[in-house]
């Protein structure tokens, strides 16, 4: 994969699949704004590229507000000239049950998630625009946005509203050549720590125990790096026709999630009313309804 010639921002690169992505792009020979809200992370970052031979530079900021994403479009045109690559990844948890959570809980996380990942997409589609060469834009989703999680109600909002974003994205800006996916990675990180049903798998990972194929496979879960191969295909030549996608990523396995669509339908002559609904429902409906959450399956003994 050659990505020489290319820029690319990632948000939220200071560890984690940020990193991974961040360190995979480079090693493609794409160059990179790297940015963190810690400047501390970011510089290290930095330096692990440039350790492999990459090139990157650091932009510390909090994504969120439009001139944050005005100041990423822009380190990368003042340090390389152009923009060809808009990853947005930067992301954080404030978790508890509905009924528990917060304003500010609900607040922060689509600050963060989904209007970081409006402004800064918004920003690097506007440059894209007016260098008329194309680009692409890899938004970063999540299975919760797909299927819901517990006690995540303002993430699994945000991150299917990026998803929808995503698709629409790939409409308007198909006419400029710029395509927009979603990927939906599965990953040891700080976030899926959290995850009781996960955790054992991610420390295990930290102490450099391998994954049995069950995890692997069947989970399609694994470390940061296994998920970094898809965004550097995503911001490739290779990838031109694809766009307007969901694509899961994970340990063995790559995959892509399907859009919603109804499943089964009735009609009923002059409308529906309650008690026709009623009537039908449990034959005609009833058996389509569809499972909520991840149906996370068991490990065999």
């Amino acid at each position: 994969m050659d990505l020489k010639g290319k820029v690319a921002v990632i948000t939220g690169a200071g560890g984690g699949l940020g990193l991974a992505y961040s360190r995979d792009l480079a090693t493609a020979g794409a160059r990179l704004v790297v940015n963190d809200i810690d400047a501390s992370a970011a510089d290290a970052a930095v330096s692990a590229i440039r350790a492999d031979g990459g090139t990157a530079v650091a932009e510390v900021a909090p994504v969120g507000d439009s001139a944050a994403a005005q100041a990423l479009v822009d380190r990368a045109v003042g340090e390389f000239g152009r923009l060809d690559v808009m990853v947005t990844n930067a992301g954080v948890l404030r978790d508890a049950v509905l009924w528990k959570m917060t304003d500010e809980d609900f607040d922060t996380v689509m600050h963060v998630h989904l209007r970081g990942t409006f402004t800064c997409v918004r920003a690097a589609a506007v440059r894209m625009r007016e260098q008329g060469e194309g680009g692409r834009i890899i938004c970063v989703g999540s299975p919760t946005g797909q299927r819901g999680t517990f006690g995540q109600t303002n993430y699994a909002a945000a991150k299917a509203g990026i998803v929808g974003m995503a698709r629409t994205w790939a409409m308007e800006l198909a006419k400029a050549r710029i395509t927009v996916n979603a990927v939906i990675p599965v990953a040891a990180t700080a976030m899926t720590k959290t995850v009781p049903f996960f955790r054992p798998y991610t420390e295990a990972l930290e102490q450099g125990t391998p994954l049995p194929p069950f995890v692997r496979r069947t989970l399609g879960f694994g470390s940061p790096r296994d998920a970094a191969g898809l965004v550097t295909f995503l911001a490739s030549d290779a990838a031109a026709d694809i766009t307007g996608q969901a694509i899961g990523i994970g340990g063995d396995r790559v995959g892509v999630w399907s859009h919603p669509q109804q499943i089964a339908v009735a009609y009923a002559d002059g409308g529906w009313s309650a008690d026709d609904l009623a009537d039908t429902w449990a034959t005609a409906l009833n058996p389509h309804l569809q499972t909520i959450g991840e149906q996370l399956p068991q490990p065999q003994e």
